[in-house]
């Protein structure tokens, strides 16, 4: 089934982390596809997610140890007890988890616990898929099950910490690990084998009922990957490993330094030399797990802002042009209809407007910013939205709207509440209705807008590096929320069909 971006529909946002369920964070499984069927019954189009790669620093998604591997965080143990791979009685000594929150120490090592048992079981059983899904998704595979068992062998230390032979992929050490490494390698494979079939069953599903899946890719991958160990060559870095240069943004109004974001910098001469082959392979890996992709940072892709890595803030850096429309008509080339949305939030020139257009790509709007003082607030504001663009109450970097209303000054306060013509009551309601009904074509919300809850349920807040990423629902929206959700969307016109 097809998803169009240029159609009038809506969606909603949460993360499958965020999902209810008994093993310490949310997964691919049974409460994944209970969701998706609450979406369907709610009159929406498009289910949005953050990364689904598996997460590094902090538990952010946007610092995956590969652009390319899924999260054996998400690989549902509930799913595994149903295929007969995990025995029922192994689940006795689950340890107790919290609620409403992810404790990602605890669900890694009660999964990695689990997924050791799945694959003794599935090593007794006919393995034709594995190796067929092995050998289709070899050209990353390789590399990231022998990073991530060397990484797993040496303390979870960065690669740049390992011993220099490894660090510089001799041919000689790498084969030598491969040896001594030979069953945790097979077990990264089997993990990264459970997580595509999952998620096959999940996409299948969500295509039987209409609902589009749309994901995220970050345009930096973290210095920490296999990506970058596997491929040196594309990214600035030193003999030993070491960026050189990093990304971040310059100082601005949110931020008098900037954000040093830290990831390795593209050599984007050198990939243009390839093809752009290293994208164009992410790229269609994206698109085989998504109907449609929110493209972080799209600013970048026209000029980036590059950072010496010996500074300690992003406030001493310079604009470099980034591969421009030359990425973009070899991802067209090779991968056909680019079903994509600039996430174009921030300093945004007319260059930036310009390579967005060309490609017919819907840029991001955020209501939450519209009533504010920075010049660009007016931008923000419905009437000034276009058709081809995606309308947002907030992203999983603000506030929840509530918490969002509730810390706001007279004067952006008394901006609000006139321009939605408001008492402010039900503030989270109030702004999804504006979305909904704006011109533009694809309205979203995330999902602790439509339960109005507080910032206790923010999902990340720039600039931090604790507590991020773990906000959980204690179980799938009801129908109060579905039904107010589906007559919304009837009346604006955006409900499926």
């Amino acid at each position: 089934m097809s998803f169009s971006l240029s159609e009038r529909a809506s969606g909603v946002l949460l993360h499958p982390t965020c999902l209810p369920g008994a093993h310490g964070c949310g997964d691919a499984g049974p409460e994944a596809h209970a969701f998706a069927a609450w979406l369907r019954g709610a009159g929406q189009r498009f289910w949005q997610m953050l990364p689904v790669g598996p997460v590094g620093y902090g538990n952010s998604p946007y610092s995956a140890h590969s652009a390319f591997a899924g999260s054996p965080l998400l690989i549902s143990i509930d799913s595994l007890v149903e295929e007969g791979l995990l025995p029922a009685g192994a689940l006795g000594e689950k340890p107790h988890f919290p609620e409403g929150r992810a404790d990602y120490p605890a669900a890694r090592a009660w999964r990695d616990r689990c997924l050791k048992i799945a694959f003794q079981v599935f090593r007794k059983s006919d393995h034709a898929a594995f190796e067929a899904f092995c050998a289709q998704s070899n050209d990353w595979l390789a590399d990231y099950a022998l990073y991530a068992a060397i990484k797993r062998s040496r303390g979870d230390r960065s690669w740049t910490e390992w011993e220099p032979e490894l660090r510089a992929r001799d041919a000689e050490a790498l084969d030598r690990a491969r040896r001594a490494l030979r069953e945790a390698i097979e077990q990264q494979r089997f993990e990264q084998f459970l997580f595509a079939r999952q998620w096959r069953a999940l996409k299948a599903r969500c295509a039987e009922l209409g609902l589009g899946l749309i994901g995220d890719v970050p345009i930096f991958v973290a210095h920490d990957s296999a990506d970058v160990w596997a491929h040196r060559e594309l990214f600035f870095l030193d003999p030993q490993g070491q960026p050189t240069v990093i990304a971040g943004v310059p100082p601005d109004y949110f931020s008098a330094t900037g954000q040093r974001w830290g990831n390795p910098l593209y050599r984007w001469e050198v990939l243009e030399q390839t093809g752009f082959r290293w994208w164009i392979r992410r790229f269609a890996q994206m698109l085989e797990r998504f109907d449609a992709i929110r493209l972080d940072h799209f600013i970048g892709f026209q000029r980036y802002w590059e950072i010496a890595a010996s500074e300690p803030t992003a406030q001493n850096g310079r604009w470099v042009p980034g591969p421009g429309a030359k990425l973009f008509e070899a991802l067209r080339k090779a991968c056909g209809t680019l079903p994509l949305i600039a996430e174009d939030l921030g300093a945004v020139t007319p260059e930036v407007t310009a390579l967005r257009d060309r490609f017919d790509l819907p840029g991001m709007t955020i209501l939450q910013f519209a009533f504010g003082t920075d010049p660009q607030a007016p931008t923000f504001l419905p009437h000034n939205y276009q058709r081809n663009s995606v309308a947002c109450t907030g992203t999983h970097d603000n506030d929840t709207t509530r918490g969002w209303f509730e810390k706001l000054d007279v004067e952006e306060r008394r901006a609000t509440l006139e321009y939605l013509g408001t008492s402010g009551r039900e503030i989270h309601w109030e702004m999804i209705r504006e979305v909904w009904r704006s011109v533009a074509n694809l309205a979203l919300a995330p999902v602790q807008d439509l339960l109005g809850l507080g910032t206790e349920s923010r999902m990340n807040l720039p600039g931090t590096a604790q507590g991020n990423w773990e906000w959980r629902l204690l179980e799938i929206p009801g129908a109060k929320e579905q039904d107010r959700l589906r007559e919304l969307t009837r009346i604006y016109g955006r409900s499926a069909p």
